[in-house]
């Protein structure tokens, strides 16, 4: 990447934009040196988007429109604004993202000092029988990660990674058969139906502790336990390395609240390898 393209890339990564607004972004940032002189038109043209949506671009940005965006960025070359480099020069596009993943996940490790939260979130979770998992399109990833391990030391773990009019259904089911708490992966963009489903859970009395990326997301209610892990948006899709782990972080605080975990964990082991599951 060049010094130039470099630059430019600073501008953009931290901001919620869509997979449209990242082509637009990544045409800015392959084309810096001539980047500030493109017409709107010209850029739509280049990113095979429309006019507006270059528009859209701008605004997402914090500009009034295109011609602000374009002003700032020939202040950005000229003032010497870059990205972040790693270790060797110049990091090109994946580097970036790996760096930028890596910045968010010490923010994490610094948020987990104090591991008071997330152990007392661990043991509302390991005294949930059963614990519904809830994790919708783009968090559908993590809720399934999370179930899967889970469902090895804890007797009963629901998945609920699907929408429609069935998910309130399966949100009282198991608040009847003895839910007192719920998981929710919360990962933009929120799907429209995973407020709805949290607020039936909450009116059942379901203790909710949320993952999400922002503490300002619209899906967190004052009463949850609500775990903060930001998403990069360095690539044309969300990377979601600290939501991932902070995960895993609530499923080693479950275990530890679970006096069977280890019993479960070898019973486990025990009839996989009777049953040759695994290859090693």
């Amino acid at each position: 990447m060049s010094e130039a393209s470099a630059r430019l890339a600073g501008l953009f990564e931290g901001h919620r934009l869509t997979p449209t607004q990242r082509r637009i972004a990544q045409v800015l940032v392959r084309r810096a040196e001539e980047a500030p002189f493109l017409s709107s038109v010209e850029l739509a043209g280049l990113a095979g988007v429309s006019q507006p949506s270059v528009t859209r671009f701008a605004v997402a940005l914090g500009f009034d429109g295109y011609p602000g965006l374009r002003r700032r960025l020939r202040e950005a070359l000229r003032a010497g604004e870059r990205a972040p480099a790693g270790e060797g020069g110049e990091p090109n596009v994946y580097q970036q993202a790996v760096w930028a993943e890596v910045a968010r996940l010490r923010a994490l490790a610094d948020e987990l000092g104090d591991p008071t939260r997330l152990e007392r979130a661990g043991r509302l979770l390991a005294a949930s029988r059963p614990l519904p998992v809830l994790g919708l399109r783009a968090a559908a990833a993590e809720a399934r990660g999370f179930a899967y391990f889970a469902a090895k030391v804890h007797p009963d773990v629901r998945l609920l990674d699907e929408g429609g009019s069935h998910l309130a259904d399966r949100i009282e089911q198991a608040a009847d058969a003895g839910a007192r708490a719920l998981l929710c992966f919360a990962l933009p963009r929120y799907p429209r139906e995973l407020p709805a489903a949290l607020g039936v859970a909450r009116e059942l009395g379901l203790a909710v502790v949320t993952v999400a990326d922002s503490p300002l997301a619209p899906v967190a209610a004052p009463t949850d336990q609500l775990f903060v892990a930001p998403v990069s948006t360095a690539l044309s899709f969300d990377t979601a390395c600290a939501p991932l782990l902070l995960g895993r972080a609530l499923l080693e605080a479950m275990c530890d609240a679970l006096p069977d975990a280890q019993a479960r964990l070898e019973r486990f082991d025990e009839r996989a390898a009777a049953r040759g599951v695994f290859l090693d």
